[in-house]
């Protein structure tokens, strides 16, 4: 089960080419100026399965990619790891922001850890307001990266996505 607090369909900021980007309820670390402060609380939003998002994913044969955002997608990984692999199986990208960082995940909870082994790329980082810049490519603020998550996993340390979408490059 999720806990979404909305979605968009066909979102075209959230990651290269038209995506559907699911915005989850709850997010513990309250950036200032965050842009979705209104997904902090825990409580809220309604609860979903799975397979219901998959069937808005699948109704658009235009998306090519999804992305998790937030609130914080990995306070709820374990609802969102089953989506993920079904995306995933169905020859979806799956994208995630984070407010953590990809050595913090690496360290989580075994669910945040499956969760990031079942997603493509990851935006990792909190948004920093001192930071805040809008020449960023799906970004925020400049503190934010944009990681390949199987060379990163591979790696054993962060490595950047170079595919020229995700650069701004089409």
């Amino acid at each position: 089960m999720i806990r979404l607090a909305g979605m968009t369909r066909d979102s075209i900021v959230d990651g290269p080419g038209i995506r559907t980007t699911f915005y989850v309820q709850g997010c513990p670390h309250h950036c200032p100026g965050c842009h979705n402060p209104e997904t902090w609380p825990f409580e809220g939003g309604r609860e979903v399965e799975p397979e219901e998002l998959l069937a808005v994913v699948k109704a658009n044969p235009l998306c090519r990619g999804v992305t998790f955002s937030g609130g914080e997608p990995f306070a709820q990984a374990a609802g969102l790891l089953p989506l993920a692999k079904m995306l995933k199986a169905d020859g979806y990208e799956v994208a995630s922001y984070t407010g953590y960082t990809f050595e913090q995940l690496l360290r989580g909870t075994p669910d945040q850890r499956a969760l990031l082994g079942s997603i493509d790329v990851l935006i990792d980082g909190p948004f920093i307001l001192s930071q805040r810049s809008l020449e960023l490519n799906f970004r925020g603020s400049r503190n934010q990266r944009v990681l390949n998550v199987p060379a990163s996993l591979a790696a054993g340390e962060a490595v950047a996505e170079t595919r020229p979408g995700w650069l701004g490059e089409y």
